[in-house]
């Protein structure tokens, strides 16, 4: 089995409903989206998936988050924006754009030392 992943980001704020902390307040990250693939063929290329591709693709669904409070965004403006939410809702709406291919993964980093990671396993 192969893997293929790609990492992008986006900047925007955000602020945690229900939470007890300063998470409760406005604040932003730079988030980092790291998307894993799999697959078990390699193409006439020798490759399981273009990393162009995959790029492409995630950067479309992650344009719509760039530079904005993702509180004011749906899913998130009833969905508590945490990163465990915004790793589900990217390996969602990614799965969307890609249905063909199979991802294994999605992690949302919020800062170099913490992040979530969705599977749907």
């Amino acid at each position: 089995m192969y893997r293929v992943s790609v990492r992008r980001h986006f900047d925007a704020a955000h602020w945690l409903r229900c939470y007890r902390g300063k998470c409760e307040n406005v604040h932003g990250h730079r988030w980092e989206i790291v998307v894993s693939v799999v697959g078990s063929v390699l193409d006439d290329e020798g490759m399981a998936f273009d990393f162009t591709v995959l790029k492409k693709a995630l950067d479309g669904v992650l344009d719509r988050f760039d530079h904005r409070n993702l509180n004011e965004i749906p899913p998130f403006d009833t969905l508590n924006p945490s990163s465990e939410n915004i790793a589900r809702v990217v390996y969602e709406e990614l799965g969307a754009v890609l249905p063909a291919v199979r991802i294994a993964q999605v992690e949302a980093w919020e800062s170099p030392d913490a992040w979530a990671t969705y599977s749907p396993d």
